[in-house]
């Protein structure tokens, strides 16, 4: 071979060997990988999990933020860049104690100063628009019909509930729409994101929602499935799939949420395949339904089992006192009621209407004394609230003179805007006002009967942040023009019509 092929074979062998080296597909991904990571480490550009095979962390770095790197010296304090009021300083302080705040103190919902979230995070509205996207494309919704998910002013509600860490009671007369368990869902991966977030543990499974048959378990299934890509994985159990297929899932994963009927999932309870005692968010979907398939005795059971105070939801779908007490029996804490819709009936839901008829003031007086006695007899627990709504501010005072006259024994608010009746260990604070501040009473009095649409709007605002309510208002033959309105409002939301008031309604 000529000394000149020679040459050229070389040259032609070198050209090819570059190309192979340039060539991505020459070399196995592994190899790239590792070329890859040679080059980074020859220019200083590690990546950060790299960075701790080269540097060890220190108790100055814990978690190796520096890569190893001395940290630059701070610039000392010179007195001329103090502020002479010592505002910089004082902020100083309230960042140090609040870093110094103990993590147990942070609450499921809410921070630990007691203030909610202020807004929904960029999470929530993720996770909505996740939902959204995977519902169009399956063409079963449509935004300019109903507008978008987000937009849902009873999410917004609920969300505002869940940040104040108060528990829901939803009277919409129904289960719960798709919409609503959406939005569910959604606000309790944010609030597991967040407590992530804060470094605190969340326990699996986080929510726990019930349901009365597998066909809504599918439902809501179908509705977190798009939340799997976003780190939030379901499981849903229920009678028509094998039990040991169930035990064998549950134990290969941690699921944040759990959609169960409750039959399957106390079987898996009692065969150790699954842990409620840790859930934070409960949720029960129609009361009516587990009613009707005798599940009342097993629901109680279930939220027997969960340690602490777990957040609670309840979806009811009927009215009546049975399904009143077995609410009462679910909820504890605070509550506030939320309803779908804006009929009166949704909204008046286990709240009591008395209508009394009264031929003059005197009569009301002793009424309403009669009204308080029961009350304290009547209670289960400890404290009452009851508001006296007069016709004018005036009125208020000296209904209040007059209802003080007719009390043995009352104690006195510091602020004057009301006074407690003592029975016992039993009590009722009693404020007499002229309508103001409506929701946060249980009972309610109308001395003087208003409008109809006070009166409509009086019912609507009753009890808002307890699960029953009592409306009592007082009528009079003054008050004859109003009584077929009145016969009509009470008939819709099946309440008792007394006979007075029937006969001045034929009039």
């Amino acid at each position: 071979m000529a000394k000149g092929d020679d040459a050229v074979r070389k040259k032609r062998n070198k050209t090819n060997r570059k190309r192979m080296r340039n060539s991505e597909s020459a070399v196995s991904a592994r190899v790239a990988s590792i070329i890859a990571a040679k080059r980074r480490r020859k220019d200083g550009k590690r990546r950060m999990c790299e960075g701790m095979c080269y540097s060890l962390p220190t108790p100055d770095d814990p978690f190796n933020d520096r890569r190893g790197k001395k940290e630059l010296p701070k610039k000392k304090d010179l007195p001329g860049n103090r502020k002479q009021n010592g505002k910089k300083l004082q902020s100083s302080n309230k960042k140090e104690s609040a870093s110094e705040k103990p993590i147990s103190t942070l609450k499921l919902g809410a921070r630990s100063d007691g203030d909610d979230y202020g807004c929904p995070s960029k999470f929530l509205i993720l996770c909505l628009n996740a939902i959204q996207n995977s519902w169009t494309e399956e063409g079963v919704f449509d935004e300019s019909a109903v507008g978008p998910l987000v937009a849902s002013s009873w999410g917004v509600e609920f969300w505002r509930c869940c940040s104040a860490g108060s528990n829901v009671l939803d009277t919409s007369g129904g289960c719960a729409s798709r919409e609503q368990v959406a939005w569910l869902v959604s606000t309790a991966s944010d609030i597991v994101a967040r407590k992530e977030k804060q470094g605190l543990c969340v326990s699996s499974p986080f929510l726990l929602f019930l349901v009365p048959s597998q066909e809504k378990a599918a439902q809501v299934r179908s509705v977190c499935k798009p939340l799997k890509a976003l780190g939030i994985h379901t499981v849903s159990l229920h009678p028509a799939a094998p039990i040991d297929h169930q035990v064998r899932g549950l134990r290969s994963c941690e699921p944040e949420f759990l959609v169960s009927t409750p039959e399957r999932l106390l079987e898996l309870v009692s065969l150790r395949a699954v842990d409620i005692s840790g859930v934070s968010l409960l949720v029960l979907d129609g009361l009516k339904c587990f009613a009707d398939l005798d599940l009342v005795d097993k629901l109680n059971f279930i939220r027997d089992s969960i340690s602490g105070s777990p957040h609670t939801v309840v979806f009811n779908d009927s009215d009546g006192e049975v399904f009143a007490s077995l609410a009462q029996n679910l909820l504890s804490g605070a509550i506030t009621r939320l309803s779908l819709s804006d009929s009166l009936v949704s909204k008046s839901a286990f709240v009591q209407q008395y209508v009394h008829f009264c031929a003059s003031e005197e009569q009301k007086i002793s009424e309403v004394m009669q009204i308080l006695v029961q009350t304290l007899d009547n209670q289960t627990h400890q404290s009452v609230k009851m508001l006296v709504i007069a016709g004018g501010a005036s009125k208020a005072q000296l209904l209040a003179l007059s209802l003080k006259s007719e009390c043995r024994s009352f104690a006195e608010d510091p602020t004057g805007d009301s006074f407690t009746i003592h029975k016992g260990e039993k009590e009722a604070i009693i404020s007499v006002k002229d309508g103001e501040d409506i929701e946060k009473f249980e009972i309610v009095v109308v001395v003087d009967f208003p409008s109809i649409e006070d009166y409509v709007d009086i019912l609507t605002r009753t009890a808002r942040h307890s699960v029953v309510g009592i409306l009592h208002s007082f009528f009079c033959k003054a008050d004859t023009p109003v009584a077929q309105p009145l016969i009509e409002v009470l008939m819709q939301c099946g309440q008792i019509v007394p006979e007075e008031i029937r006969n001045l309604g034929s009039t």
